[in-house]
């Protein structure tokens, strides 16, 4: 196994533990850090766990986490982009249904990706060129070969309502075309049922990279073609991103441009 992926599932694991010990506990308190954004301090828990563990092991790397942003080394090539509660509407409503996301960059190149679901204790993992896997055993995506027949996953741009009519418009195209939708509340997860075949596409508008850094990699790793909405790579930049199986992949982008 590649080391830093091992040190990433360590820490993916302390996480989890926090997580599952407070799930549906009283003890959580909740703060809106802006509109439709929540944080709790399971959350911050978490991401300072996390950081603990892979500062251990590479003390000169550098962390950006959602609620500390960035810990470590600034000027590191290695970057650990990470998400320490992802789904957090869901884990304060005591919704079964979250992650932890743990990347890692080199050189700007996603080089590793964990995402932990601790509730179900389905652990996803990848590191660049060697494949994706789900509890050690190895996943590949869905060989669904026409939009009709595909189940699809989305989220509306609730942080972002100014967005709606645009969203609407994409959603409806491809509702029109496509068997069924899923919208779940946890933008890692959705990347994950991807690569593992459980859903054969995914689209959002508006993620941050911690949404989105481990998810991508294990999807490219599984057999997905990852692009922004117009096709391109720059959905770090944009926040857009499209996930699909080869097959189903221009279908998807050709509705999203129209």
């Amino acid at each position: 196994m590649h080391p830093m992926l091992n040190i990433a599932i360590r820490a993916a694991r302390e996480a989890g533990r926090i997580i599952a010990y407070n799930f549906e506990q009283s003890s959580i308190s909740v703060a809106e850090k802006a509109k439709n954004d929540l944080v709790t301090n399971i959350d911050r828990e978490c991401e300072q766990k996390i950081t603990e563990v892979l500062l251990k092991s590479y003390a000169n790397h550098c962390i950006k986490g959602e609620e500390f942003g960035v810990v470590g080394n600034p000027d590191s090539e290695f970057v650990w982009i990470i998400d320490p509660i992802d789904g957090t509407t869901n884990f304060y409503r005591g919704v079964p249904h979250v992650a932890v996301s743990i990347g890692l960059k080199v050189k700007g190149v996603t080089t590793v990706g964990v995402i932990y679901d601790p509730i179900r204790n389905e652990l996803f993992t990848a590191a660049r060129g060697e494949g994706a896997q789900l509890n050690s055993k190895r996943i590949r995506v869905s060989d669904t070969r026409s939009l009709d027949s595909a189940v699809l996953a989305t989220a509306y741009p609730h942080r972002l309502k100014e967005k709606t009519d645009y969203f609407n418009r994409i959603f409806l195209k491809i509702f029109a075309k496509s068997a069924d939708f899923r919208r779940a509340g946890t933008a890692s997860l959705d990347l994950a049922y991807v690569a593992a075949g459980r859903l054969d596409g995914y689209y959002e508008m508006n993620l941050k990279p911690w949404d989105m850094c481990a998810g991508e990699l294990i999807c490219r790793e599984a057999g997905a073609i990852v692009t922004d909405f117009d096709g391109a790579s720059n959905y770090y930049e944009n926040g857009n991103i499209v996930v699909a199986n080869p097959q189903l992949i221009k279908e998807l982008l050709k509705l999203i441009r129209e």
